[in-house]
């Protein structure tokens, strides 16, 4: 018997598993609109949901790990793009919906820094320009898991889009 495919770094990280425990208020679209898995989709589950999102059915999800998704059933991902990299070392990012992309944050810990100023994967992606509204529950979260100094979330934004500039290209060349 062969073992699958995607088998190896599928561990939710801890600072996943304190996201999962907390229930983010949207608030009437004011606050976060994401609702965190307890678990990471399986590697089939992530297969099966790419290959209808993108209409492409030569794709496999290696690359994604799915954590949540928001009202509207876009998908939270942490995206395997660094080699050899720690799955919390890589980028978070934002497959919406509607075909809309974005990377969210540089690693896990900047993620986390991003919902403590009252951003989602949805708002980071859609809505990067609105005011922070800062959530002292998920900023207390971030202190205990977040390896990385707090910054702004827009700051987080601007470093991610700048080190992943083709992102929302390469998916869109994914697309069938």
């Amino acid at each position: 018997m062969t073992t699958p495919p995607d088998t190896t770094h599928r561990s939710y990280p801890p600072a996943l598993v304190a996201v999962s425990q907390t229930e983010f208020d949207y608030d009437d679209g004011d606050g976060i609109d994401f609702e965190p898995y307890a678990a990471f989709l399986t590697a089939d589950d992530t297969t099966d949901w790419l290959r209808q999102w993108t209409g492409n059915h030569d794709l496999d999800g290696a690359a994604y790990r799915i954590f949540g998704q928001d009202g509207t059933g876009g998908a939270a991902a942490l995206w395997c793009a660094r080699e050899d990299g720690q799955l919390a070392d890589q980028p978070v990012v934002f497959l919406g919906s509607e075909g809309e992309t974005g990377v969210v944050a540089g690693s896990l810990s900047d993620f986390l820094w991003v919902l403590a100023d009252g951003f989602g994967p949805l708002e980071a992606a859609l809505f990067p320009t609105r005011d922070p509204r800062p959530n002292a529950h998920l900023t207390a979260l971030a202190h205990r898991h977040a390896t990385t100094p707090r910054r702004p979330a827009h700051a987080i934004f601007a470093a991610a889009r700048a080190e992943f500039p083709t992102f929302d290209e390469d998916i869109e060349q994914l697309c069938r």
